[in-house]
């Protein structure tokens, strides 16, 4: 153990709340220690009961994941409240998680919004992108779409992916924003970029009907690939797709066939009756 370690654990061992919680991150982070879950979650307890918000935060969120302590939402909950209490951003939006979902305390959505507010407000990026959330489907507050919108653009611009796919959503459908296809395709751009799979495939569509930018089959083909991969049941019929019309890729049955079992296999209806369709023209081919 470095010195600097070793000066931490005599203050802490005095019950400094302060250098209790940092020696938790020592170990959490294995900063001038062997990493140590266990011993992280130890320090950061003596700390939150010591009324220290960033260890209570972090105390919950051992809790909430079942790191360093045995998992327990009802435990996870008891320490988010103490920090959000205090005004701890990151455990308002972590408390109205646990609200949102019901994880150690009821289902209740207008609880959620309420600590998603509080940390919206405050600059927390996830918050107000779930705060949007909760007003473009009126989940726990009437729906607005113009709040909707507001939100997701304070956190877009904080560059959370999520966020600028439903910002692009927002200006591709005209909800709480002139529709602007333009608009659309840049916000989707910078959450494709990221490598969130809906918005490369909604870019995809975008680049494949001419919409906000110049018709390019090869670039929607590209789009559809990246999200396909990631499992992303749309782009996979639509890349089977361009490969069954020969559209910004060759064309291809073998690969059509391919993306469409893929996407039937998620249920994707319109996958499972062109598979039919291909199997007819198969059988269609003369013999050689």
């Amino acid at each position: 153990m470095f010195n600097s370690v070793g000066t931490l654990l005599e203050q802490a061992n005095r019950g400094d709340a302060e250098t209790q919680y940092n020696l938790g991150n020592c170990y959490f982070y294995g900063k001038d220690v062997e990493k140590n879950y266990t011993q992280a979650a130890q320090w950061w307890a003596k700390a939150a009961e010591r009324g220290n918000a960033k260890a209570q935060n972090c105390l919950g969120w051992c809790y909430d994941n079942g790191c360093g302590v045995r998992q327990d939402y009802v435990q996870a909950v008891r320490w988010y409240t103490k920090a959000a209490e205090q005004g701890n951003a990151v455990a308002q939006f972590r408390l109205g998680e646990c609200y949102n979902y019901g994880k150690g305390v009821g289902n209740d959505c207008s609880q959620a919004v309420r600590w998603y507010t509080k940390s919206a407000e405050q600059g927390y990026a996830n918050a107000q992108n779930d705060l949007g959330h909760c007003y473009d489907n009126g989940l726990g507050v009437k729906q607005d779409y113009a709040k909707a919108a507001m939100w997701y653009t304070k956190a877009a611009e904080q560059g959370v992916a999520t966020a600028q796919h439903n910002l692009g959503n927002c200006y591709n459908y005209g909800k709480g924003v002139e529709k602007d296809c333009f608009q659309a395709v840049r916000w989707y751009t910078k959450a494709a970029e990221q490598g969130y799979a809906y918005a490369q495939y909604n870019l995809g569509v975008c680049y494949y009907d001419g919409e906000g930018a110049a018709r390019d089959y090869a670039k929607a083909a590209m789009w559809y690939t990246k999200a396909a991969e990631q499992g992303n049941a749309n782009a996979q019929f639509a890349l089977g797709l361009c490969y069954y019309d020969g559209k910004g890729v060759r064309q291809d049955y073998v690969q059509a066939r391919k993306w469409w079992v893929e996407a039937s296999e998620q249920g994707h209806a319109k996958a499972k009756h062109n598979l039919r369709t291909l199997l007819f023209i198969k059988e269609s081919f003369p013999p050689t």
